[in-house]
């Protein structure tokens, strides 16, 4: 299937609608920081929660999502617990609320309300802005990568140059992502740099409707063919969710080179695997977002309750039709295999079955329309990234030690500046990177594993001080490096416990050694976010001067809903790749499941919500 005069006029609209939309927000953008960054805290919950949602739909994730779930089958379902994918219950539950409260624009700006504002807190900010930059980079990189794999099945190079009159030898045959990459990524660029937040939003919801308009399509097309052939041809294993100590997925008498990629991705041994992702997991999601697009989306609510709401809305909005379309993707894979281009560079890369199973199969129109939401979904996840991005620079160097009297069109002016700047070294970091999947495990395991021990440690310690904050992630952050230059991206996940050990020593020497944050700084932040956890010295001051203070949950609810919310949304993915491959009996066991720890969340969380304004 070639692309037809219809999918360039979708293309074309689509590229014109939200290029509108971002002129149209370039003026209330350019009124002042706030309004670029945060959209001036006047977007609905629902909204933000559509956007949040677009953003995670980005075309590197999905790429290499419709891969996991080729080879793995439901098995699949764990392994985005990589990043992990469930660090939104525990947002939903209690970190989103506890968060918004500080009323800040930066995640390094809410570091001045935990440790006040004296040296320690320069250096708890200083190291927070560096890693905020570093994993903004590193998803910049990733984006390109897949935005690169994905265009090249659509315009094949040897016509492009042909049509620009050039040799198509001259550019080597595995940087030709990456030159598609380039222009792609510099168009994305013009938008997300003209109106901030405001934009970003409203072209997320559009997307957003183009791709679950796009993802009940592609899931209907694949139930019909998959009904008409009768049978998908996989290894005994990949319909059930369950497993033992090894994988046990043969693929040798089907696509034996899908043997190759178990190896290399370094799953064999699921059950180590999953426990080492459960323990990386659970403290990474205990310490919070990381500096990026979610917690900048969390921080753009107009208040604590609607910043739960937001992110509880994501998996109800992403996870089911996100997962049609993969799934719908993945059956047609299977089906017709034999007939798919996914040699790039004289190999088989399995990362390619999205954008070839797309150019095979979709009729006119469709192919369109889902080439302009998942174009959609880069400049969606680009743009926040880029936003978060921006907004630790302005706010947290430009405006507190270079210019603080700066404000409205200057600011803008220096955050597109910034932000042009953030592109060009994020497309170098992607041409030097080797796939998706590499980059995807060094943020995951290596750069994360430094954020984790000085983040869990600030919301449930009183007497972690910005000093502890600091050298922690040092002695995390330079490990992560080092390990991302000397050891194979299929282990890096091992290597988590002893980046956390490291990490954890580099915390907790250096709150010991030096004195604690001041008492006024620490009952205040108690006071205003009320987290649980090894408060008591700060909780009993704070009673003594306001007897009716009361914090508004345990850690026991709390952890009761985490792990009711994790299956909820494990059954949210799961009930959408079983309708697609009709596995009628497990569809209905699955919205069991969904019904129940639906009932127990409206009564165990949602009605006890505050009503905060």
């Amino acid at each position: 299937m070639r692309l037809q005069a219809i999918d360039f006029l979708i293309i074309g609209l689509y590229l014109v609608i939200i290029t509108g939309i971002g002129f149209l927000a370039k003026k209330r953008a350019e009124q002042g920081e706030k309004e670029y960054l945060l959209g001036g805290n006047r977007l609905p919950w629902y909204m933000l929660g559509l956007s949040n949602a677009s953003g995670m739909l980005d075309i590197s994730g999905t790429m290499w999502l419709v891969t996991i779930t080729f080879v793995y089958g439901l098995k699949s379902i764990w392994i985005p617990w990589l990043w992990p994918v469930f660090n939104q219950i525990f947002m939903m539950i209690y970190l989103s609320k506890w968060l918004r409260r500080s009323g800040v624009t930066t995640g390094a700006e809410w570091l001045k309300t935990r440790f006040g504002t004296d040296r320690e807190t320069e250096l708890s900010h200083i190291i927070v802005v560096v890693f905020a930059i570093i994993g903004c980079l590193g998803f910049l990189a990733y984006g390109f990568i897949g935005l690169g794999k994905f265009i090249m099945i659509f315009l094949p190079w040897d016509q492009v140059a042909g049509f620009f009159g050039f040799n198509p030898g001259i550019i080597s045959p595995e940087f030709i992502p990456h030159v598609y990459g380039i222009i792609f990524t510099l168009v994305a660029t013009v938008y997300s740099l003209l109106g901030g937040m405001t934009s970003i939003v409203w072209a997320d919801v559009i997307q957003y409707f183009i791709i679950t308009i796009s993802a009940i399509v592609v899931a209907a097309i694949a139930m019909t063919n998959l009904s008409a052939i009768g049978v998908l041809n996989v290894p005994d294993g990949w319909f059930s969710p369950f497993f033992g100590w090894r994988l046990n997925l043969n693929w040798s008498d089907i696509v034996v080179q899908v043997n190759d990629v178990i190896s290399n991705d370094g799953y064999s041994l699921f059950t180590i695997f999953m426990m080492m992702m459960l323990f990386k997991g659970i403290l990474a999601a205990g310490a919070g977002p990381a500096p990026n697009y979610d917690m900048q989306k969390v921080l753009s609510t107009k208040n604590p309750r609607e910043a739960s709401l937001m992110s509880g809305s994501v998996s109800v909005i992403l996870m089911p039709f996100r997962y049609l379309m993969i799934t719908g993707f993945v059956v047609l894979g299977l089906l017709y295999f034999d007939k798919l281009n996914l040699v790039v560079g004289n190999r088989i890369d399995f990362e390619q079955i999205l954008p070839s199973v797309m150019n095979q199969f979709l009729p006119a129109g469709l192919l369109g329309l889902l080439l302009a939401g998942l174009s959609a979904a880069f400049v969606s996840t680009f743009s926040g990234t880029l936003n978060a991005g921006q907004a630790y620079i302005v706010n947290d160097i430009y405006l507190k030690y270079i210019n603080p009297k700066s404000h409205g069109k200057k600011t803008a002016r220096v955050s597109q500046l910034i932000g042009l700047l953030l592109v060009i070294i994020g497309m170098i970091l992607g041409i030097f990177a080797e796939n998706i999947d590499s980059v995807l495990k060094w943020i995951v395991s290596g750069l994360y594993g430094s954020y984790v021990a000085s983040n869990v440690l600030k919301w449930y310690w009183w007497r972690f001080n910005g000093h502890g904050y600091f050298w922690g992630m040092v002695a995390g952050l330079v490990p992560a490096l080092l390990f991302a230059k000397i050891i194979p991206g299929k282990f890096q996940l091992y290597y988590f416990p002893l980046t956390l050990v490291i990490s954890f020593a580099g915390c907790i020497i250096a709150t010991l050694l030096t004195k604690p944050t001041d008492e006024k700084t620490l009952k205040e932040f108690y006071r205003k976010v009320r987290p649980w956890g090894f408060w008591k010295p700060v909780h009993e001051k704070v009673v003594q001067e306001y007897p009716d203070f009361r914090i508004d949950s345990s850690w026991q609810r709390d952890m009761v809903n985490v792990f009711v919310g994790t299956i909820w949304q494990t059954s949210l993915v799961a009930v959408a790749i079983y309708f697609v491959v009709m596995k009628w009996v497990p569809v209905f066991v699955c919205l069991g499941i969904i019904l129940l720890t639906s009932l127990f969340l409206k009564k165990n969380w949602y009605d006890k919500l505050e009503a905060e304004r």
